[in-house]
């Protein structure tokens, strides 16, 4: 067991640290201010939250790390594996941490409870993050994240690099996260200070809120916070975001932000509380100056609040602006352009759409209303939630083919547009009443005034938007197995993946340097052996019964920084490969009426004993790959929302050891050649808000047969199986 050293200190502001206590960090408790001295520091957290590293309670205290860096998780080579929580603050008021540097954590820093917390010019790079199981051809159900409810701390399971609850009038200011999940989030955190950070690089959020206000998030760099997007394949986003706002977070101010290349860019819902009961949301935020482009789904989301949208870029994104239910808010100045939907708003109430800018989107305004909501939800029995009462004045439209695009929409006055090489400019049918074109002296009068934001000066304010056009384009998101690339190292990328001819097409990225193919597998007639980044290069598919892809590449160049933050100096050889695999397993599968009187769950019998069954469903199929949305439908045209799945196959495999990846929802079981192997045949372990995923070994050689149980109750379903080699 290994030994505790609880250090208490009692030595002035800024006393210097005995050696002894240099050398071990494990198990300090700071009191009162003072210097670390600058340091490598590995040293492994217990595998909980509730043990730190370090210990931090008490006032006015200032820590300085001299640029020290902690280390943990020292015996662990996946960031998905990292555990525990390097500092811990708690119970305090007036602290100050700054110049640290803390990677290989399940949480860097957590504050709790702590009055004007400042955190400053400190790295918390290279932590925890998931193993993303989604490819380029096909997303993973379950690399979906959930962050709807985090009254109990639930976001903490993603980790994090900074976790703040109840800390009020804190300061983030000059830090930086790359290479993890998520970078800063907050529960219960109000009038703070986030300025001149770079949160860029991650795979889940850069910045997030849950029922905080009053904070000031300014000249931050939020790029690259994003997952679920595959270029020309797949836009999901994967409730990934440079910025998220939930669950009556209200009267923040998000100012001058570089947010591109999100999941969204800004992702605002006011929270389970205002869908219950219709009352309150996330409301009177103003998010100006931003720039919040290339997000795979929506630009800036917000919905069931009302806010302000002014003077921010949104270029090539799904939707710019996807406003659900929003109501009172103001949308102006705004640049519009390439997206699929510029402004999109179902069940809007007393909008402005005013001064924005809107160019080659293919829609600039769709607003609409449903004749039928959810029946679960509980706002719309509370609220009147018609589409209704829009104003949409002065705004320049250009090269459009659908400007205005309503449905199910009453009394809206829009006048005083322009419009440029538009195509339709009124899309409506007759479900659209009180469409008002005349021009209006007061409502022109009232929306010219100038309107003041109250802007806080910050000393030496970062301009984020340097280098900008450098990633220009959602074409430059490429997610890999452990979130977004960051240009920093070489990588060979497929341009082609669902290609379904022979011939595949690289790209070879990376910093400055020369490149050259060390050897290869399943494919041939390669077009280049060698040369400089960067470069294309295309390559013969092998015809096989399955494919076994590998291409292994040496770099030579200037130093590079690799995906799990290793240094490599300029001039060292450095590997790095593209593989693909996929073994057709050749599955009879077939789906049957869930009969809930049988219950399988505590019998272990998919069927009553006795009675045959029929399946309403049949197919063959080379993988298992299924996701469902409210039920499937049967040969016999019946919609089952709870079914049985049934899959069987016989398979000829190579010797090796192999991985088979599972991700299910509600129960699966897995057999392989008679023998229970995967018994996941409780759903009550689970909270199915997000789709879970376990992987297990196998070893394998010749033939083999396979069998999976599954079992769904009720709204949304997947069963999907990945088998490939052991890395």
């Amino acid at each position: 067991m290994r030994k505790i050293f609880f250090l208490f200190l009692s030595l002035s502001v800024f006393c210097q640290l005995s050696i002894a206590q240099q050398r071990v960090l494990d198990g300090m408790i700071i009191t009162r201010s003072v210097e670390i001295k600058k340091n490598i520091y590995k040293v492994d957290a217990r595998d909980n939250l509730s043990s730190p590293v370090i210990l931090v309670e008490g006032k006015d205290i200032i820590i300085d790390f001299d640029n020290a860096l902690l280390q943990g998780s020292n015996s662990a080579k996946d960031p998905d594996k990292f555990f525990g929580l390097a500092i811990l603050i708690q119970n305090s008021r007036n602290v100050t941490v700054k110049n640290l540097r803390v990677k290989g954590y399940k949480v860097a820093l957590l504050a709790k409870n702590v009055e004007k917390i400042t955190i400053e010019n400190c790295d918390f790079s290279y932590n925890y993050r998931q193993h993303l199981n989604s490819t380029q051809e096909k997303e993973d159900i379950s690399d979906w994240q959930s962050y709807h409810h985090n009254e109990k701390d639930e976001w903490l399971r993603y980790g994090a690099a900074m976790y703040l609850r109840q800390c009020n009038y804190f300061t983030i200011k000059d830090c930086k996260v790359t290479g993890g999940q998520n970078g800063l989030m907050m529960t219960e955190c109000n009038d703070g200070m986030i300025y001149n950070n770079d949160f860029s690089f991650n795979s889940g959020i850069g910045i997030g809120m849950y029922r905080s206000s009053r904070n000031k998030v300014m000249y931050n760099r939020l790029i690259f916070n994003v997952r679920g997007y595959s270029d020309g394949v797949y836009n999901r986003g994967q409730d990934s975001a440079g910025i998220l706002v939930y669950e009556q977070s209200s009267d923040n101010l998000f100012y001058k932000n570089n947010v591109t290349h999100g999941g969204d860019g800004f992702f605002l819902w006011a929270g389970q509380t205002t869908m219950d009961t219709g009352k309150g949301g996330c409301n009177d935020n103003v998010i100006m100056g931003n720039d919040f482009s290339y997000a795979p789904t929506n630009g800036v989301e917000l919905t069931f609040s009302r806010n302000t949208i002014a003077d921010n870029r949104i270029y090539e994104c799904d939707h710019g602006i996807w406003g659900g239910y929003s109501f009172e808010s103001v949308i102006n100045s705004n640049k519009f352009r390439d997206n699929r939907i510029a402004i999109a708003i179902e069940h809007g109430q007393q909008n402005e759409i005013t001064y924005n800018i809107f160019f080659k989107d293919k829609e600039a305004i769709r607003l609409w209303g449903n004749k039928e909501e959810p029946s679960d939800w509980g706002y719309p029995k509370f609220r009147d939630t018609r589409s209704r009462d829009y104003t949409i004045v002065s705004n320049s439209i250009n090269k459009v083919p659908i400007v205005f695009n309503f449905s199910q929409t009453d009394n809206m006055k829009i006048f005083n547009n322009s419009f440029v090489d538009c195509g339709e400019i009124y899309k409506t049918d007759a479900s659209v009443s009180g469409l008002d074109t005349f021009y209006n002296d007061e409502i022109a009068e009232k929306l010219s005034a100038e309107k003041n934001v109250n802007i806080p000066s910050v000393m030496n304010p970062a301009d984020p938007f340097r280098g900008v056009v450098t990633w220009a384009g959602r074409r430059n998101i490429l997610i890999t197995e452990w979130g977004p690339y960051d240009f920093r190292s070489p990588i060979i990328w497929n341009t082609n993946p669902v290609d379904t001819g022979g011939i595949m097409k690289f790209d070879l990225l990376g910093p400055k340097g020369k490149w050259k193919i060390i050897s290869f597998r399943g494919v041939d007639s390669l077009s280049s052996l060698s040369g400089e980044f960067p470069a294309s290069v295309t390559a013969q598919k092998i015809v096989s019964n399955r494919t076994d892809i590998a291409i292994l590449v040496e770099y030579t160049g200037s130093g590079i920084t690799t995906a799990f933050g290793k240094k490599i100096k300029a001039g060292k050889k450095y590997l790095f490969s593209y593989k693909k695999f996929f073994q057709p397993m050749g599955w009879n599968v077939s789906w049957y009426g869930f009969d809930s009187s049988s219950n399988p769950f505590a019998t272990g019998q998919l069927f009553p004993p006795g009675v045959t069954i029929k399946p309403f469903r049949s197919e063959k199929v080379n993988k298992l790959d299924y996701a469902w949305w409210g039920g499937m439908k049967g040969d016999d045209g019946h919609q089952y929302t709870q079914f049985i799945t049934v899959a069987e196959c016989d398979v000829n495999i190579p010797k090796g050891e192999y991985e088979l990846g599972v991700t299910w929802d509600d129960a699966t079981r897995i057999y392989l050649d008679g023998k229970l192997i995967f018994n996941e045949w409780n759903p009550s372990e689970y909270n199915f808000d997000e789709s879970p995923h376990k992987t297990i070994r196998l070893q394998l050689n010749g033939n083999h047969h396979f069998r999976v149980e599954h079992v769904e109750l009720g709204g949304f379903a997947t069963l999907s199986l990945k088998f490939k080699p052991s890395e």
